[in-house]
């Protein structure tokens, strides 16, 4: 640690304090957007030192102001390097606060260099605005004046208020480092930043973040809607000698997988700030030709359109807040296994219920509901969103043709009916491919998971099920029977258990099977106990 004030003075004296440039991306494009100045003390045939081994002692010393024109003066004349639209951002530090000639130092310093104004950032940090939030203001606006832009850096670490946020003319947030880093470790630092984030986005500002080492943490900061990074994941900061190779560099691959929340999705966390991506939200909400509803975890409507109140029989308003099983007292209980289901992470797709009548006089309806779990960033469930769809007049049709007492043709097969909350449910097209396999139809191996989407979940089967596994659903497809197997299922470490799948066709008006719905539990346990059960009995022995 370097502590002799004599050093740094003569340092400084000796024009030893050069720029430094880290890399500054876009996230999303993986883009060279411009750079961070650091300052650095190059001492004659020695690495250079950081500049927490110096910084304190000049601001301490009355010395940072000559240590800032060092930096500024050097980092100018890269000018020429940098082409439109690339920036500059410099830290100032709080004590610099009370230098009013500090604008038109950084004024002079850039017209002497050449280098634009409109693309310099200035970051202050939020216990600059602490110690003298009046300085600040006069500075920021001196600045901005000038054409500067402002960042508010190491937001989160300080104690600034939002009056003070919105007190100054700032353009861009800065989310520090110790967020980034703990973020991947815990859920409250992952709120954290999606907060910070979020409060950018509503105000208008550029988010940066600080201090990305890891592709996950990029990946993350993307998903959550940050748009710019930097951090040694995209390089440390080098000298202007170094820079050139920077600029002509090609983008840096961004991971396919983060650019929308999943497949079969198509969206961008950047497309649009908070109150218009909401707004879009509701536009497709009063536009859908379905019932459409988010669940929180406690089953409590969050957001509604218009049709699901409808389909209901309840005003929209009277659901906001409430459960399900108080807007729907006499429904829910036909419901709660499957939002329970949901709830623990499976997706019930294109089920069949019927709501009795609400009113002497109503007839019953016949829906289709589908129900999606909704997962944050770290995959886990934080609400369910619902569609439902009115079939009862199709239904009356289907009754009225051929087949109204066909055992296959049911409002919800018995085998989804009876079915213990929680356990999973699964569907199949009538070809027999899934169309949203149950995690558990395969076991919750995410290797085997991704396997599962067609007829890929067959295989994690033990190899001496995978033949009558077959057979056996071929023959109920082409009969139109019900399915009932059991089967043993595999992890990559060969770890097997029996499993039970049990399932009925639906109907359609003219007798066709439009798709298949079933359960799936595990039978472990019970299979093992009645093998060896069967294997203890005496010789002669039948059940």
């Amino acid at each position: 640690m370097i502590s002799d004030l004599a050093e740094v003075r003569r340092a400084i004296e000796n024009d030893e304090i050069v720029a430094s440039f880290q890399p500054l991306l876009g996230l999303q494009s993986g883009t060279l957007m411009g750079f961070e100045l650091l300052a650095r003390w190059q001492q004659t045939g020695r690495e250079p030192v950081l500049p927490d081994n110096f910084i304190q002692l000049a601001e301490e010393n009355a010395l940072i102001g000559e240590l800032t024109r060092q930096v500024l003066r050097k980092a100018f004349t890269a000018a020429p390097l940098l082409a439109d639209p690339i920036v500059l951002s410099v830290n100032i530090s709080p004590v610099q606060l009370t230098d009013k000639g500090l604008a038109r130092l950084i004024h002079d310093l850039a017209q002497a260099g050449s280098f634009p104004l409109d693309r310099l950032i200035v970051e202050i940090t939020e216990g600059a605005m602490l110690t003298d939030l009046e300085r600040a203001r006069t500075l920021a606006y001196e600045l901005t004046e000038m054409g500067c832009r402002l960042a508010l850096d190491d937001f989160g670490t300080g104690y600034s208020s939002l009056a003070q946020l919105q007190a100054l003319p700032f353009s861009e947030l800065k989310v520090d480092r110790s967020f980034v880093d703990a973020m991947m470790k815990s859920r409250e630092s992952r709120k954290i930043v999606a907060s910070i984030i979020g409060l950018g986005h509503s105000l208008g500002l550029i988010t940066v973040a600080e201090g990305i080492e890891t592709e996950a943490q990029a990946d993350m900061l993307l998903w959550l809607g940050c748009e710019q990074g930097q951090g040694w994941l995209y390089g440390k900061a080098v000298p202007m000698e170094e820079i050139s190779a920077l600029i002509e560099a090609p983008p840096r691959a961004v991971s396919p997988s983060m650019m929308s929340p999943g497949e079969g999705w198509a969206s961008s966390s950047l497309q649009a700030l908070p109150a218009q991506r909401l707004s879009q939200l509701q536009a497709i909400y009063d536009g859908a030709p379905v019932g459409l509803c988010f669940l929180d975890r406690k089953l409590r409507y969050i957001s509604l359109n218009q049709r699901m109140a409808d389909i209901n029989g309840v005003p929209l308003a009277d659901h906001i807040g409430k459960t399900v099983a108080e807007v729907l007292p006499e429904v829910y209980p036909n419901l709660a296994h499957y939002l329970l289901s949901v709830l623990d992470g499976e997706a019930i797709p294109e089920t069949d219920i019927t709501i009795p009548p609400r009113t002497p006089a109503g007839g019953e309806k016949q829906l289709r509901m589908t129900c999606y779990p909704a997962l944050d960033e770290a995959d886990e469930v934080i609400g369910i969103s619902v569609a439902v769809l009115d079939i009862t007049s199709e239904r009356a049709s289907a009754d009225s043709g051929p087949i109204p007492n066909d055992p296959g043709y049911t409002t919800l097969p018995s085998a989804v009916v009876n079915h213990p909350p929680g356990t999973p449910a699964w569907g199949l097209d009538p070809t027999g491919v899934p169309r949203q396999p149950s995690s558990q139809w395969v076991r919750t191996l995410e290797a085997v998971k991704t396997s599962a989407r067609n007829l890929g979940w067959m295989e994690a089967l033990h190899p001496d099920d995978l033949e009558p596994t077959i057979t056996n659903i071929r023959a109920a497809l082409e009969a139109g029977k019900p399915v009932d197997l059991e089967y043993r299922v595999g992890d990559l470490t060969d770890q097997w258990k029996w499993m039970r799948s049990v399932g009925l066709p639906r109907l359609g008006p003219s007798g066709e099977v439009v798709r298949w719905y079933g359960t799936v539990e595990e039978i472990h346990d019970l299979k093992i106990k009645a093998d060896h059960e069967m294997s203890i009995k005496p010789a002669g022995e039948t059940h």
